[in-house]
């Protein structure tokens, strides 16, 4: 499957897709059902089923919708000019100054992927990769590359990247991160200089 442009151009199909994200960020997917997204956004149900074909159709769209959003503002990162760690900067910033409804939306992978068709599974994690991980992953294996980073596997780095920002915006990691700057620090320094205690070493070697 793969999405129709015109799903999120026409004005009544744009205006279904608002009124679905909001219901699927409320409601696990098993609880929305398609009476309950037409009645929302005020169209007759054969009206909606013009648009999409069945509650899975309209939830891939919206997703990929969402996910090409995304690609296109992460890609941003991975095309500029400077280190790694700068374009790592520039990617958690993007991703951190997204509204909190764009930010939710990608923990809905994670929880719906089960109840969704092989077909649209795949279709699902095609998209998620390409608009997040492989973007992280081509900018750690440029570091690699040059030097900036020793050998590792660049999948798993991004994955390992990936889950620290996202447990920034955690309710914890607002508590004790509250400002962007703060969970960018956090972040950056964790993935590039683990959670050793630098003053610590630097004691060490005056005593040595």
């Amino acid at each position: 499957m793969r999405m129709k442009e015109q799903y999120t151009r026409h004005p009544t199909a744009a205006r279904i897709l608002k009124i679905a994200r909001e219901l699927f960020l409320t409601h696990s997917y098993a609880d929305v059902t398609m009476d309950q997204i037409a009645g929302a956004a005020n169209v007759t149900k054969g009206g909606l089923y013009h648009h999409f074909a069945g509650k899975e159709a309209l939830y891939l769209v919206m997703m990929q919708a969402d996910l090409s959003e995304k690609h296109r503002l992460f890609n941003k990162a991975v095309v500029m000019e400077g280190s790694c760690r700068q374009r790592l900067e520039a990617l958690a910033r993007s991703f951190l100054a997204l509204p909190t409804q764009q930010m939710r939306l990608a923990g809905l992978i994670r929880r719906d992927i089960n109840t969704l068709s092989e077909e649209a599974r795949q279709e699902l994690i095609r998209c998620y990769q390409s608009a997040l991980p492989d973007q992280v992953r081509s900018i750690i294996q440029r570091g690699i590359r040059v030097g900036e980073l020793r050998p590792i596997d660049a999948r798993l780095a991004s994955f390992c990247f990936i889950s620290l920002v996202e447990h920034c915006v955690s309710h914890h990691g607002e508590r004790v991160l509250p400002t962007t700057a703060q969970k960018i620090a956090f972040v950056l320094d964790l993935f590039f200089a683990g959670a050793i205690d630098k003053t610590q070493i630097t004691d060490d070697e005056e005593r040595s």
